[in-house]
């Protein structure tokens, strides 16, 4: 399965070279026209990697989060991550009108700085009300009244500020127009660093899916391992959020879809999580691209249409099959 996805994301990132506003014409002319090749080289290469590594991420942090909190309807965004995110880059917007001095600072962080602040900052504020990362049941009622509360106060500072509404819709429904090849280079280290703490850390994974009882047996320190893994999972989901906004269901639907095609301990499920959700997120954003060319749809809607229709399936498929096994 490792080798079909790495296969099919090679494939995707060649025809992620030829689709755009001018279709293959700027790759066949890229050796001898600068402008051709500026397209190709500037724009959509370093937008075809940075929405594979973007879901890569998303796909790793789906599959850490649904095992540590042992729900597999568990989302990278459950901590409120999301919406910190979103209070961040409507702050850093707003500001950008504020006053000279905002915006010197703005210029410093950046909007993409903004929103990975943001988002830490709602996980770090999750554990502070949960009192650690102990108690699994208070982690997520806190990541609920955080995502909640940020979200709402994001509302209000756009309801304040109507001017930065249609700036910040990108945001809003995701996309990977502006990734340019630092991001894919941030990204990649990001990447390569939570799949090999998440890699160590796969015996903590497969001691939870087991119980905490089982795991407290098999000796292993849940509390302070636990509070690694949700940072791991803040620091993968920020990221990505940072570069790409807010793309629906691929963190949650990578994990899902590599269960029901391998069954496999967490140190395969997450490594094939993250294969999953960037090849998942690539093939999304090259629909984005073609399907209403030269225009494009937001790789949000488009993730969260498939994504959703995806769930809504498997749901009607595990109910109709516990009716049969009832019949």
């Amino acid at each position: 399965m490792a080798l079909a996805l790495l296969l099919l994301s090679l494939l995707l990132m060649l025809l992620g070279a030829g689709i755009g506003s001018t279709g293959w014409d700027s790759v066949w002319k890229a050796h001898g026209d600068p402008l051709a090749w500026q397209i190709v080289t500037d724009i959509r290469l370093p937008r075809t990697a940075g929405a594979w590594l973007a879901g890569g991420l998303l796909g790793l942090a789906g599959a850490v989060a649904q095992g540590v909190f042992r729900n597999p309807l568990a989302d990278p965004y459950l901590l409120g991550s999301a919406s910190g995110a979103s209070l961040g880059v409507a702050l850093s917007m707003a500001a950008m009108g504020a006053s000279p001095f905002a915006l010197a600072g703005l210029a410093r962080l950046g909007v993409t700085g903004a929103a990975f602040a943001g988002a830490a900052l709602a996980v770090l504020l999750t554990l502070v009300l949960a009192q650690g990362a102990h108690n699994t049941m208070r982690l997520l009622l806190a990541g609920v009244v955080v995502g909640v509360v940020l979200g709402a106060t994001a509302s209000l500072v756009l309801l304040m500020n109507p001017d930065i509404m249609q700036a910040m819709q990108s945001f809003m429904l995701g996309s990977t127009s502006f990734v340019s090849w630092s991001a894919c280079a941030l990204m990649l280290g990001v990447l390569l660093l939570s799949c090999g703490v998440a890699w160590s850390l796969s015996r903590v994974l497969d001691g939870l899916a087991l119980g905490e009882a089982t795991a407290h047996s098999l000796g292993l320190p849940l509390a302070p391992l636990r509070m690694v893994l949700i940072l791991l999972l803040a620091l993968a989901t920020g990221t990505a959020v940072a570069q790409t906004g807010l793309i629906a269901f691929v963190g949650l639907a990578a994990p899902h879809l590599v269960r029901s095609l391998v069954q496999a301990l967490h140190r395969w499920l997450l490594v094939l999580s993250a294969a999953m959700g960037a090849v998942l997120l690539l093939g999304a954003d090259l629909l984005a691209r073609w399907l209403i060319a030269p225009q494009e749809l937001p790789v949000g809607v488009l993730t969260a249409v498939l994504g959703g229709s995806y769930l809504l399936w498997l749901m009607h498929r595990r109910h109709g099959l516990r009716s049969g096994e009832a019949a």
